[in-house]
């Protein structure tokens, strides 16, 4: 994209300070490129990813008293306050690393409280909605109960912080 915007930076570190509407572009760009659609995954993409066939709290069981978090996830307790390389905590059973802590990552999703009327499969969100969107995972400086595979975040579509970032889904052919 030209240039790095991220407060944390290192060759191996998420890239951070990432508003939707950058992680939008990027995905539209590398498409362009690549011949292939590069997107934002779903909110329910992106929690099928994260548990990687399990339905426990997190992708490596439910952790009541999170004990086993910080082998699996840079969050308050154990990040210096700050990003790290990824692929340095332990990945989830399908090979995804941090999909637990280290930063946020936006989905395609607009923010909602709840889906109404949703699929139990593969739910989609609202077509159009407020200016939020959805992201997921928590990240480097929240708490342990925020980086639960099912917790849900929103914010502004246009807002940038040192705590959020994305990962990107490719349509297969």
């Amino acid at each position: 994209m030209g240039s790095n915007p991220s407060t944390f930076k290192g060759a191996k570190n998420p890239v951070e300070n990432v508003a939707w509407e950058d992680a939008s572009a990027f995905c539209k760009k590398v498409s362009d490129k690549a011949g292939e659609t590069v997107r934002l995954p779903t909110e329910a993409q992106w929690e099928y990813a994260c548990r990687a066939g399990t339905k426990t709290r997190f992708s490596y069981g439910d952790d009541d008293g999170y004990s086993a978090l910080g082998q699996y996830a840079w969050y308050a307790k154990n990040s210096g306050k700050s990003t790290h390389p990824v692929g340095q905590t332990k990945p989830n059973a399908w090979g995804l690393y941090d999909m637990h802590g280290n930063v946020w990552e936006w989905c395609s999703d607009w923010g909602c409280q709840m889906y109404a009327n949703a699929e139990t499969r593969d739910p989609q969100g609202p077509v159009s909605g407020l200016p939020y969107r959805v992201l997921r995972g928590g990240s480097w400086r929240d708490d342990p109960e925020d980086c639960r595979s099912a917790y849900r975040f929103r914010d502004s579509s246009n807002h940038r912080t040192y705590h959020y970032g994305f990962r990107v889904a490719v349509d297969s052919k």
